[in-house]
């Protein structure tokens, strides 16, 4: 799909959520070629950091599109299937063998933050937004997609994050735990390739073992 773009650059490797006109909202289609895409920078040796990053500069990704919820998640074997398809994106993006880095403009939300969350690093511009907006669509989520919510932001905050369904500033983010750094929106890009291309000169064997560990 021309929504999902994968590149690569020397080293560093590129998943673009290219879905601008609706704030880079993603599909069950979008996910399963995200996972294309990550599964190909996971065989390629030459890719030694994965960069995660939304088209254009008012979002990361929204969340998902729920213009496709009426014909995706209406009965429970829908969910089930909507569930097997973003659950196996996360699955390969938590289990490639590289780091991997959410850089974040505008905004994050649902299961925006989800993949964020699955990265191992999140960069993120001070204009970012962060928020689990389900309390106000009446949706749940299951364990498995909490989990890295409740690891980095410990379960207190992360009821305060689905309880109250507001939006984090990226510099609450950071405070919370959510973001690693915050940068003007100008600098962004720099400071992310830098950082990437510091991690893929590191030894990859040495960070597949902290990975795993």
């Amino acid at each position: 799909t021309d929504k999902i773009l994968g590149t690569k650059q020397g080293a560093i490797g590129f998943l673009t959520f290219n879905n601008p006109e609706k704030l880079n909202a993603i599909s069950p289609e979008m996910t399963q070629a995200a996972a294309a895409v990550i599964d190909d920078f996971a065989a390629d040796p030459a890719v030694r950091v994965v960069v995660l990053k939304g088209a254009g500069s008012k979002a990361f990704v929204s969340g998902g599109d729920i213009s496709k919820y009426e014909g995706n998640r209406a009965t429970p074997e829908q969910i089930a299937a909507y569930t097997k398809i973003t659950a196996g994106f996360r699955t390969s993006l938590r289990g490639i063998g590289k780091p991997t880095i959410a850089m974040i403009r505008g905004w994050c939300l649902g299961g925006g933050l989800a993949i964020a969350l699955n990265c191992d690093l999140r960069i993120c511009s001070e204009d970012a937004q962060f928020g689990v907006p389900a309390a106000r669509l009446g949706i749940g989520y299951s364990a498995e997609s909490l989990g890295q919510l409740i690891e980095l932001a410990g379960p207190s905050i992360a009821k305060e994050i689905l309880f109250t369904a507001r939006r984090y500033t990226a510099y609450e983010a950071h405070r919370i735990g959510l973001v690693n750094h915050v940068l003007q929106a100008t600098m962004l890009e720099a400071f992310v390739n830098t950082y990437a291309e510091t991690m893929a000169n590191n030894a990859p064997l040495s960070i597949l073992s902290a990975k795993r560990v």
